[in-house]
């Protein structure tokens, strides 16, 4: 054996595992098809005056007790959102959002908890189109589905939304200081003390597994094949990519999934989203109007392709992010970068009536199309209508050989957080240990 255990996936769920895996004195072997560590946290440093720019997972959901404690670790600490929301109107005039858009929408979503039988979201919502009171709940409840949720109202699960909604994840929101650099990078570090073997450019092509040796095939980036033998497997990779995505991350799994796995797999689906981080000279919009944007946090554009932008608030930066998600994202697709970048100012600078305003004072852009990315075809996962224990059926081991974490396999109302990721990591870690425990003759795991 070359190690007791080896983790795919170097992203929060597969840097968690192999920390938890390590600390029991495992010998342990993480593979990462990127040439980084992180998956879907991802962030790049433009100026030291200001945060990183956050490409992919940003804020902190909820109580998220897994991401505070490693915050705690990291020494660092996490920052409540704040500020004002905006939203363009029927006219088109930019208003002072006084309603929580997101409570609106929970107001209209939650109602599906009492169904029957589950539907889809847009299914669901029909039901309601006809009621003139309701009509702006029920415009809320799409686009929080489309652009919160990153998912396709025709197909996705209204009941797994509403029971999300009802968890309480997301009722709140922050952001960790500095953003998530200081605390993946803490996560690492103490991997790799800890002993755990890092191979970055490692793409798993194949898994060969039964009970208790599981061979794990993957190709470096000089193109040569390698192997990993080990007692157990750690498979975090995403939903998109165990769905066998088109991306270069696809992996054969021999023998193939049981069937439950791979019904589990087809009721989960990939969330599209497009992100675009843009650094400007000043912050510009503070100054319009007479600084009536001055506190502004939160604006919904109501405009595809980029349905929503956000500053930094309550801190002051010169950076705003540009969201879309869901269904809007296909206008996106093929897009040149650059192209990309400049619909993403000219729809920020149009909120204001100050397109040229905005193109002359963006200074550096960074973009990510999640969906686009080979290694995790999509941003993050969410359940399809029909679906019901979809999470709980993916996250089960098999054969105390495979074992299963990551955002996808969150039933407890975190799918789709790092905090989600985290706690499954660890979750799977404790169940190799125990499998390792029983299967050894002594009930030692440590330094099989």
């Amino acid at each position: 054996m070359d190690a007791d255990a080896v983790v795919i996936g170097a992203g929060a769920a597969g840097l968690a595992a192999a920390r938890r895996l390590a600390a029991g004195s495992l010998r342990v072997v993480l593979l990462e098809a990127r040439d980084r560590t992180g998956g879907r946290v991802r962030w790049r440093a433009f100026e030291a005056a200001e945060p990183p720019a956050e490409l992919g997972a940003e804020f902190i959901h909820g109580p998220a007790e897994t991401t505070m404690r490693l915050l705690r670790e990291a020494g660092s600490a996490a920052i409540a959102t704040g500020g004002e929301s905006w939203v363009r109107d029927e006219s088109g005039e930019l208003v002072r959002e006084e309603d929580d858009f997101a409570a609106a929408a929970a107001a209209t979503l939650e109602r599906a908890s009492a169904l029957a039988h589950d539907e889809s979201v847009e299914r669901f919502l029909r039901r309601f189109e006809r009621d003139e009171a309701l009509r702006g709940s029920v415009a809320a409840a799409r686009a929080f589905v489309e652009g919160f949720e990153a998912a396709d109202p025709a197909i996705a699960s209204v009941r797994a939304i509403a029971d999300e909604l009802q968890s309480g994840t997301d009722s709140t929101s922050a952001r960790p200081v500095g953003g998530y650099a200081p605390a993946f990078d803490f996560l690492r570090a103490h991997c790799v003390d800890a002993g755990v073997r890092l191979f970055l450019n490692a793409v798993v092509r194949r898994i060969v597994w039964r009970r208790g040796d599981v061979i794990v095939e993957y190709a470096g980036n000089d193109g040569v094949s390698r192997t990993v033998r080990a007692r157990a497997a750690v498979v975090t990779l995403p939903a998109g990519i165990l769905r066998g995505g088109d991306g270069a991350g696809g992996v054969v799994f021999d023998p193939e999934l049981p069937a439950a796995k791979r019904a589990a797999l087809s009721c989960i689906e990939m969330g599209h989203v497009v992100k675009v981080v843009m650094g400007f000279r000043s912050p510009f919009w503070e100054r319009l109007h007479e600084g009536r944007y001055r506190d502004a946090a939160f604006f919904r554009s109501g405009t595809p392709p980029f349905m929503a932008y956000w500053t930094q608030m309550p801190l002051r930066s010169r950076l705003v992010t540009a969201w879309s998600g869901g269904p809007g994202t296909a206008a996106l697709r093929n897009v040149p970068e650059v192209d990309i970048v400049d619909r993403a100012v000219a729809g920020f600078g149009a909120l204001f009536d100050a397109t040229t305003l905005a193109r002359s004072e963006l200074v550096w852009s960074a973009v990510h199309d999640w969906s686009g990315d080979p290694f995790a075809c999509g941003a993050y996962s969410y359940v399809t209508a029909g679906g019901g224990n979809a999470r709980e059926a993916l996250a089960e081991s098999v054969d105390g050989a495979l074992f299963f974490a990551g955002e996808a396999t969150s039933f407890d109302g975190q799918g789709g957080t790092v905090s989600g990721a985290l706690e499954t990591g660890e979750r799977a870690a404790e169940e190799v240990v125990a499998a390792l425990r029983t299967a050894s003759p002594k009930g030692d795991v440590g330094g099989l």
